[in-house]
């Protein structure tokens, strides 16, 4: 009795008894298909055992147990029965799997909050509050991971002096990603960069900005670390953010980069509440204009950002979705009235000034972040080239071996091929 099991064991561990089970199943469900095919093409001259098709239609469990005459017919009818169970939790493996792999890619998007950001060991970069991987984050998104993300289109409207465009991005946990592209006429990369850190001129355009305050700014690097306060709707209290931001520079080409980041010495409050989940980052670049007189006149603003409100997602989807083009329409007529106001001999304002204090980009950090680009490109068509030929069907085939098959069951082969062919490449192995 032990040898027979041990016997019987080893049968088993063997590699050609599962490759061949799973050689039958991927077999069998073309064949499950061409089945279904098969009777609808060849019910004009039907044999006389589809009549049972009918009787199983009023019988369910007279359907699971009758089957066509012949060898092995009924243990062919049952395994394509059980075939229908497995591709149904093929499939709901599959989803599994690919929800796994989006929730990777989701962490790749939202890295951890400030607090959970493991401080390097070098007493320079432990006093910086945005780091180069903040930078590096902002180039994934809106440059190596771009592609990697579904991205849904949200709006393309223009003015005569400016253009818009915006997307969005809906994660299965985290707020909603948004990425828009804002082409200013007759603007340079200098004024509009001035133009986003200039805190004391953001109420003259920004309505919802209700206080501001500069806590702590490096003279060396220009990062700084503001205090803000924003106005919600009467729905909503009020929201309180601590951002650390900082600029990087190549040419005229800016990256500027702001981020929540935790600051212990001004505790949490019941309200206003603290948003402590944010990123709002743009690299700004100047570009042709649509004039079309080949100048370089016109200013470019790629911006990513993402917060966690506190707010319902659909709840705060709709809110964006109807204010959006409101809030960029003031935004254009804030940089207009901003280019006005900055006269030649007009004192900047320390915002302004600490904008012009910008950190040399490391290129190595946007080779390395195109190489990766252009590493998942290649990856990402060489999966979907074998998925194409892993999965490409010829219906035209299939409907001919349904046809065969009906003739196949009707005369009892298909039951003798399966096992003939089973047995065969076990006796190889």
């Amino acid at each position: 009795m032990d040898e027979s099991y041990r016997n019987l064991t080893d049968f088993i561990r063997r590699t050609s008894v599962p490759e061949t089970f799973v050689d039958i199943l991927l077999c069998a469900v073309p064949i499950w298909l061409a089945v279904m095919i098969g009777l609808l093409i060849g019910w004009s001259w039907r044999p006389r055992w589809t009549g049972l098709v009918y009787l199983g239609f009023r019988s369910k469990l007279r359907f699971l147990w009758t089957a066509p005459p012949g060898f092995g017919a009924r243990r062919v009818w049952l395994a394509f029965t059980a075939l229908s169970a497995f591709s149904v939790c093929r499939t709901l493996w599959s989803r599994l799997a690919s929800g796994a792999k989006k929730s990777d890619i989701e962490q790749e998007i939202i890295p951890p909050s400030g607090d959970a950001v493991s401080r390097d060991k070098d007493a320079e970069e432990e006093k910086d509050v945005v780091r180069e991987k903040d930078l590096e984050h902002l180039l994934h998104l809106l440059e190596a991971g771009n592609d990697k993300m579904e991205w849904q289109s949200m709006m393309d409207k223009s003015t005569p002096n400016m253009s818009y465009q915006a997307w969005r991005h809906e994660p299965q946990t985290g707020p909603v990603v948004y990425r828009s592209r804002t082409v200013f006429e007759d603007a340079t990369p200098d004024i509009v960069r001035d133009f986003f850190w200039d805190d004391e001129f953001r109420p003259k355009w920004d309505p919802m900005l209700a206080y501001f305050k500069t806590l702590e700014e490096d003279p060396q690097t220009g990062a700084t670390i503001v205090h803000w306060i924003k106005k919600f709707p009467f729905f909503c209290s009020d929201r309180e953010y601590i951002i650390g931001r900082r600029i990087w520079e190549s040419g005229k080409k800016y990256y500027a980069v702001t981020k929540g980041v935790p600051y212990p010495t001004l505790p949490k409050r019941d309200k206003p509440r603290r948003v402590e989940l944010y990123f709002s980052s743009w690299i700004i670049k100047a570009v042709e204009s649509r004039k079309g007189d080949g100048q370089m006149s016109a200013c470019e603003v790629s911006l990513v950002h993402y917060e966690d409100m506190g707010i319902p997602k659909d709840v705060a989807k709709l809110g964006v979705r109807h204010g959006m083009w409101g809030a960029v329409k003031k935004l254009n007529s804030g940089l207009r009235a901003y280019q006005s106001a900055r006269k030649p001999g007009v004192a900047l304002s320390r915002s302004a000034q600490m904008a012009g204090i910008t950190t040399k980009l490391n290129m190595d950090l946007v080779e390395t972040s195109r190489v990766e680009e252009e590493e998942e490109k290649g990856q990402a068509m060489e999966k979907a080239r074998r998925q194409k030929e892993q999965f490409n069907v010829d219906w035209k085939w299939i409907a001919v071996g349904g046809v065969a098959l009906a003739c196949g069951l009707h005369s009892s082969a298909i039951g003798k091929a399966l096992m003939v062919g089973a047995g065969q490449r076990l006796a190889r192995r």
